[in-house]
């Protein structure tokens, strides 16, 4: 047999095109997270201004103009309204000008993330150098002195992530990646209510009272896991009975590639490239990160859009998942969806004993 021969049988076309697959996973990764996080520049933060009337709209136009456009300012009513909106996450930072000294103050918020925060308040000094005014901060969501950066929310919501198409990928290839019927969909199913009930009450207990890294309702935050952890086990239960174990590696894109660098975790939204700001919002990592730190750091505040996200995710998986276990396979599409241990040990293959 030539060395062709034995490298024809030793590689399939299916293991070259997963291989292949792999190849460009790997790729994808390095692009994904180098393009979103090497060069984090503010870019149209929401920011309130709350200064005299008569310069007011001068000072917003000033801080709209600086270069970069780090900034999308707007006039508010006054120092109250502004630690209201903070609070509310409608906006990320305020500039209050002193009608009477040359002390302003910038309001910042760590715990939506401390490297915004300081971007900001670097920002401000700045733009107000030329203006012979002295800038001092005050942080009205600060983060936990255990959070550093900001990033617990982050990493807890990654886990969870994790744990979801970690556990979604064992309860199909333990069956040998075969189709799912009805009655072996509803257990999967069910089995990952459980797992993700447990892994969120879990990461919460980790993350709250055992660490000390967040604060906010441990009860709240196991929720959100739970959710998390179902939102990303059922999408990725469906994406494998679509596609079989190729959904794996779907997940791993959607998930992984696409959703961690595009989170908010790291850099907060407004300092990622626009790609990544505008999809971010919309998958499980980043909903997630959002619903942590406004549980952990505003008081549950701006939380219903993210939730449905994530709802959405888990209803879209668990609806096709049920769907695609009525649907029909023939024998020669159940058997290529059969892991070839499996079918090697099946009545018929010639290896059962007796």
């Amino acid at each position: 047999m030539t060395f062709a021969d034995e490298v024809k049988n030793a590689v399939t076309t299916r293991a070259a095109l997963l291989v292949i697959g792999v190849l460009a996973l790997q790729l994808l990764f390095i692009a994904s997270y180098v393009g979103a996080l090497h060069r984090p520049d503010p870019t149209d933060v929401p920011f309130g201004v709350v200064a005299p009337q008569q310069v007011s709209g001068q000072l917003v136009a000033q801080l709209d103009d600086l270069p970069g456009g780090p900034l999308d300012p707007r006039a508010v009513s006054g120092e109250a309204e502004a630690r209201r909106q903070i609070q509310n996450r409608d906006i990320d930072g305020a500039l209050i000008v002193s009608p009477t000294g040359a002390t302003d103050t910038v309001l910042v918020a760590s715990g939506g993330g401390t490297v915004l925060a300081t971007s900001l308040t670097t920002i401000i000094k700045e733009a107000e150098g030329p203006r012979q005014r002295t800038v001092r901060t005050v942080d009205v969501a600060p983060a936990s002195p255990d959070d550093f950066d900001g990033l617990s929310s982050f990493y807890l919501v990654v886990g969870w992530c994790v744990g979801g198409y970690l556990c979604a990928s064992i309860l199909a290839i333990s069956a040998g990646a075969k189709p799912a019927n009805r009655q072996r969909a509803v257990i999967r199913t069910a089995v990952m209510a459980l797992y993700s009930i447990a892994g969120g009450i879990g990461g919460a207990v980790i993350i709250g009272p055992v660490l000390g890294a967040l604060p906010g309702s441990v009860w709240a935050l196991a929720g959100l896991g739970a959710l998390v952890v179902f939102a990303v086990g059922m999408i990725t239960l469906a994406l494998e009975a679509l596609t079989g174990i190729v959904g794996i590696g779907l997940a791993v894109l959607l998930i992984v590639i696409a959703g961690n660098p595009s989170a908010g975790g790291a850099f907060p939204l407004p300092m990622l490239p626009d790609f990544w700001r505008a999809i971010g919002p919309a998958l499980p990592p980043g909903a997630g990160t959002w619903v942590a730190r406004s549980i952990a750091y505003f008081k549950g505040n701006a939380v219903t859009g993210p939730l449905l996200v994530l709802s959405a995710w888990a209803v879209a998986g668990t609806v096709l998942t049920l769907l695609l276990s009525m649907r029909r396979w023939g024998p020669e599409e159940a058997g290529r969806r059969t892991a070839p241990g499996e079918a090697a040990a099946s009545p018929g293959s010639g290896s059962h004993l007796g």
